[in-house]
């Protein structure tokens, strides 16, 4: 099989040869035929792998080629992702309460384990979602990262049908929150940089655009009567505190994007409006399921660019200039 690795931290991304992996207990073996490339793929490159050489890649998308002893829920051939949710340890105080995604000895595909920037990949049985038909395997990779994320942000924040949300950033998360956010029935408002992105983000179903370069965000927010939920995929710490005092009475403020400056909040603006400020991690495999079918009914798909296997460290590059329109997935065939 082909796989893509990188060797130590720092190293380049490098295509090589290697056997076949054996399928442990548990787990399956997966033939991958498509695999996101998301900016957190950048995480082995900079010494946060659990060992080297490491296969990067968290947005899989294939078939199931084997199992492994004791996997009954999972058929060979059976369409399947796997995301940054690469299994429980079932034992630790958060998987006890049922809460999987913040498991203690997490298992992270493409950082505890290879991830799919290979023909195959093994994974944990209880890391699979089930991929619906109506969606091909290139669309279907990114919804196991960016998709999940924003989707189970927006559905776990606790707003009612008809609330205003508002999301920062119209790039590889943020076009598809805005998607999620305008299928889920609520109002919803882009925050972007320019007029140019306005009609872009009323194709994706935003009622309001707002020019966070032109107007005074948190106004333009009060003005149509304040955001209960804005989720912040935007990388520019300013522009995600600038939301805070545009946040309705009881707003809450999810962060997935991570900034590489502070967030400045000031904790009046919270106290007085009762506002809340949270971040939030992706989902476990069902989330992943469910934010797959809710896709695939209601048409909300991400917006991608395909490289050949082999091209992966040009897809890596042009996902890590920014100039990809907005998904770079590389594929197998």
């Amino acid at each position: 099989m082909r796989a893509v690795q990188i060797s130590a931290p720092g190293a380049p991304l490098e295509l090589i040869e290697r056997d076949l992996p054996d399928v442990p207990p548990g787990h399956v073996l997966i033939k991958v035929a498509a695999n996101g490339i998301c900016h957190s793929d950048a995480m082995p490159g900079a010494g946060m792998a659990s060992s080297y050489p490491r296969t990067p890649g968290h947005e899989v998308a294939g078939t199931v080629e084997t199992l492994g002893e004791g996997v009954t829920r999972w058929a060979p051939g059976q369409r399947v992702g796997v995301g940054w949710f690469g299994g429980a340890c079932f034992e630790c105080d958060p998987c006890r309460d049922g809460d999987f995604i913040s498991c203690q000895n997490g298992k992270i595909t493409g950082l505890t384990t290879d991830g799919g920037y290979a023909d195959y990949l093994v994974a944990p049985a209880d890391a699979l979602a089930a991929i619906p038909d109506e969606l091909s395997f290139a669309e279907a990779a990114p919804l196991l990262c960016a998709g999940v994320t924003t989707f189970n942000a927006i559905r776990s924040s606790g707003v009612r049908p008809g609330d205003r949300v508002a999301v920062v950033g119209l790039g590889g998360l943020g076009h598809l929150g805005v998607q999620f956010a305008a299928k889920l029935g609520f109002e919803t408002i882009a925050i972007a940089r320019g007029t140019e992105k306005e009609a872009f983000a009323r194709q994706l179903g935003a009622d309001h655009y707002i020019d966070s370069t032109a107007s005074d965000v948190a106004a333009e927010l009060k003005a149509l009567g304040g955001a209960d939920l804005v989720i912040a995929t935007a990388t520019d710490a300013p522009s995600v505190s600038a939301t805070v005092k545009g946040l309705a009475a009881r707003g809450r403020l999810v962060v997935l994007g991570v900034p590489h400056e502070h967030l400045a909040v000031h904790a009046g603006d919270l106290v007085m409006g009762s506002s809340t400020v949270a971040g939030h991690a992706s989902g476990t495999a069902k989330d992943s399921e469910d934010t797959l079918r809710f896709a695939a009914r209601t048409g909300v798909r991400p917006m991608i660019e395909t490289y050949p296997l082999e091209k992966a460290a040009d897809g890596y590059e042009r996902m890590a200039s920014g100039r990809a329109r907005f998904r770079v997935v590389l594929t197998t065939d």
